[in-house]
């Protein structure tokens, strides 16, 4: 098995790498410099994917401030935000980075049956 990938996204690759992808959960982090929040999920990231070893899900990271228009384009207000798409279609979304325990809540209830 084997942890979820974390890609970054520009506004030319944004669609091929989270609206593309079948049967896997996207959570887009748009994130950006100078964001404290931002700078802890960031640093907790990679012990959060390694919770989530063999699930079947991506994190795409877009620097909101280099892709305002991406950030427009789901009205996004703050970062950290956090997207979560499915076979094309936007779930839900969070609005902050609350911690690990609420973070992995929230994801493991929108990955794809195994």
């Amino acid at each position: 098995m084997s942890h979820p990938v974390s890609y970054d996204a520009t506004t030319e690759s944004f669609d091929a790498l989270v609206l593309e992808p079948k049967g896997e959960l996207v959570v887009v982090d748009f994130w950006g410099p100078g964001c404290p929040n931002c700078d802890i999920y960031a640093a907790a990231e990679p012990s959060l994917l390694s919770e989530l070893e063999g699930a079947r899900m991506r994190v795409v990271k877009v620097n909101a401030y280099e892709h305002e228009e991406l950030a427009r384009r789901f009205g996004l207000y703050g970062i950290p935000t956090f997207l979560l798409f499915r076979d094309g279609k936007l779930l839900g979304k969070m609005s902050q980075y609350y911690g690990r325990e609420y973070w992995l809540g929230v994801i493991r209830d929108h990955l794809p049956a195994a």
